[in-house]
């Protein structure tokens, strides 16, 4: 438990940089196409790791069924899903508005978990839920009325978009908890298959939105790619030993991280209000994670 707690602590971090890194350098990429560019980048650098730590045995695939493909090609397809639209939603909105909305996906793990895989809901749970839900309100806070900040966010596009994309990153990391646990699929050939699965699933949109210029930005993609590989490896590493439950709320205070980015670094506005719906969101999870 410790070590995957440190493991989920660790990939928060990196994948707080790996938001603000995307609207500071690839927000002019249609978002399958960076997908597409930035995963081929990250199997490239994890290749090595893959063919030197995994154990292909014949065992791995004897035991690979139709529902246990089913679940990988699910993971495959909603991670896939909720990326696009991430980005989608930071391409319209500041990072320090959609970050805190995108970020409470264990308001819908937990719940998922306790009708697919029998975990319970404790109180402190509830009040998780709760403070979480609240950050979204004041994420959308503007004076005009209690009621305005929920009709701004109904109204607003990338908030739509952020909150979608968070259901979609529920399904994904129940489905990853069922790979890694359930399935034990090795971590080392997790990492790959679901960065190869959501490449391929994006490539067909990829191709009819091919970005403008690509060979300036290679050293950026391979960067890029570099921390997708490590945020994916640490993510994988958390996932294998932790209940989805406590590993995506840790993993979600990537929240509070990309806010001080976008608040400090892009000098987005209204960024105090943000940062305290980060905070509330960091709350929420971890109140849901004990």
């Amino acid at each position: 438990m410790d070590a995957g707690l440190g493991f989920a602590i660790t990939a928060a971090f990196v994948w707080g940089v790996y938001i603000y890194v995307l609207k500071r350098s690839f927000s002019g990429y249609p978002p399958a196409a960076l997908t597409v560019l930035l995963n081929s980048f990250a199997i490239a650098w994890y290749f090595p790791v893959m063919i030197t730590q995994t154990d292909f045995s014949g065992d791995l695939i004897d035991s690979a069924g139709l529902p246990e493909l089913g679940v990988v090609a699910l993971t495959v397809i909603t991670t896939a899903v909720a990326f696009v639209l991430f980005l989608r939603a930071i391409a319209d909105g500041d990072v320090s508005y959609v970050t805190p909305i995108n970020k409470v996906v264990p308001m819908f793990v937990l719940p998922l978990e306790i009708l697919l895989l029998g975990q319970f809901l404790t109180s402190l749970q509830v009040g998780g839920i709760v403070v979480a839900t609240f950050a979204v309100y004041v994420a959308n806070y503007d004076p005009g009325g209690f009621f305005q900040p929920f009709i701004n966010a109904a109204r607003s596009r990338p908030a739509q978009l952020a909150l979608l994309s968070a259901m979609c990153y529920a399904v994904s990391d129940i489905g990853k908890r069922v790979s890694l646990q359930e399935l034990a699929i090795p971590e080392t050939l997790w990492v790959p298959t679901l960065l190869f699965g959501v490449a391929v699933v994006l490539l067909p949109s990829a191709v009819r939105n091919p970005p403008t210029a690509i060979r300036e930005d290679v050293p950026k993609l391979a960067a890029g790619g570099a921390i997708v590989a490590l945020g994916e490896h640490t993510t994988t590493l958390a996932f294998a030993v932790l209940p989805a439950s406590i590993a995506s709320p840790v993993i979600n205070t990537q929240a509070i991280i990309a806010v001080v980015l976008g608040g400090v670094l892009l000098g987005e506005r209204y960024f105090r209000i943000r940062l305290v719906a980060a905070v509330l969101a960091v709350v929420g999870v971890t109140l849901i994670a004990i």
